[in-house]
């Protein structure tokens, strides 16, 4: 049996996370931003993939396990972990790589030195 080239095909976004965003106190982020922009991520995996944006039909196993606050530089990566039929597998991750740091400044932020995960989960994208 040969190899699926799409195994192991990853794509990356980055965004700046607006302070419009913050939703709770301590300028906190709900877990939903994260969740679409899982779905940005996907879509464009898709296209690269099967030449379709496809669509996001489930997901498994999500952890939410650190907070992303407004100000925060975060990046997702969505990468193929299978591949069906119609459907492909997805591993996908966010990182904070920038924080910010309002006790310095309102405007101050830092580049992590480690990336901070901060929510991870599997997907499964159907494709036509």
């Amino acid at each position: 049996m040969s190899h699926d080239s799409r195994l192991g095909m990853t794509v990356t976004h980055r965004r700046y996370v607006s302070h419009s965003h913050a939703h709770y106190g301590g300028d906190l982020v709900d877990g939903a931003f994260v969740l679409a922009l899982f779905g940005d991520v996907a879509t464009e995996l898709c296209i690269r993939t099967d030449g379709d944006e496809g669509l996001l039909a489930s997901y498994t196993n999500v952890q939410f396990v650190a907070p992303v606050r407004a100000g925060d530089v975060i990046e997702v990566q969505a990468t193929v972990i299978a591949v069906g039929r119609r459907s492909r597998t997805l591993r996908l991750t966010a990182q904070v790589t920038c924080r910010s740091a309002p006790s310095r400044s309102p405007t101050a932020a830092d580049v992590l030195t480690e990336p901070l995960l901060v929510t991870s989960a599997d997907g499964t994208v159907v494709v036509p």
